[in-house]
């Protein structure tokens, strides 16, 4: 693959190495000249200095031939811009968009650029670091909206199907741990002693959903 990353930042830098590593060519695109340096002497791309959203720059960086665009500058607009030029205009496949801003993060989700909210997700990661609260979270997407949680269940559930547990909690069951391993049950799957159920919530549904599961709301099922 030939991979275009507009911004050669601290985010930028270690991007284009570990691509450099799994084999892809890189082309890395800075406004600044001296953020090369931050590339150190074994790299072996292609550096282009301008702005991200200048066609003849990335052409100059293999836009019509990259399989891949990753827009990591430190602005949101220039980010955003530059994402649609390359999916929009030059066709690129997979692109990507850092935004520091979680609302716009969203609306660009919408449009079909997947972005990366940094300090939305960089927040919420610490905040549940810092102040434990009990859920045990395995997941959360890059927008920080939908999440995996250990859902720990109520011995009552044994011997229940998962279609009961996702109709009752209104969430869907990602994944089981049976023995150790993972496993992808499906509607009749029939649970468990001892089985660890792992669920899709979001923020607003997280606390319903735990609490079906453990028997809080089932009524004694």
């Amino acid at each position: 693959m030939h991979v275009l990353i507009m911004g050669c930042g601290r985010l930028g830098s270690t991007l284009a190495h570990n691509l450099e590593e799994r084999g892809h060519s890189v082309a890395v695109i800075d406004q600044n000249p001296d953020a090369f340096r931050r590339l150190g002497s074994d790299f072996r791309g292609t550096t282009v200095t301008g702005v991200g959203f200048d066609r003849d720059v990335l052409r100059a960086a293999g836009v019509e031939r990259a399989d891949a665009f990753a827009a990591v500058s430190s602005g949101d607009n220039s980010n955003i811009i530059s994402a649609r030029l390359a999916r929009e205009t030059f066709g690129v496949s997979r692109v990507v968009a850092r935004i520091y801003d979680q609302k716009r993060a969203q609306v660009y989700e919408r449009l079909g650029i997947p972005t990366v909210a940094t300090i939305r997700w960089a927040a919420d990661r610490m905040v549940r670091h810092l102040v434990p609260e009990g859920t045990v979270e395995v997941f959360r997407d890059p927008t920080s909206v939908v999440s995996i949680v250990e859902a720990p269940l109520h011995r009552d559930w044994v011997g229940r199907t998962l279609k009961s547990l996702e109709e009752l909690s209104g969430a869907r069951v990602a994944y089981l741990m049976r023995f150790g391993m993972g496993t992808l049950g499906t509607p009749s799957t029939v649970l468990q002693d001892g089985d660890q159920v792992f669920m899709l919530v979001t923020d607003e549904t997280v606390g319903a959903v735990l609490d079906v599961a453990s028997g809080a709301t089932s009524e004694g099922l």
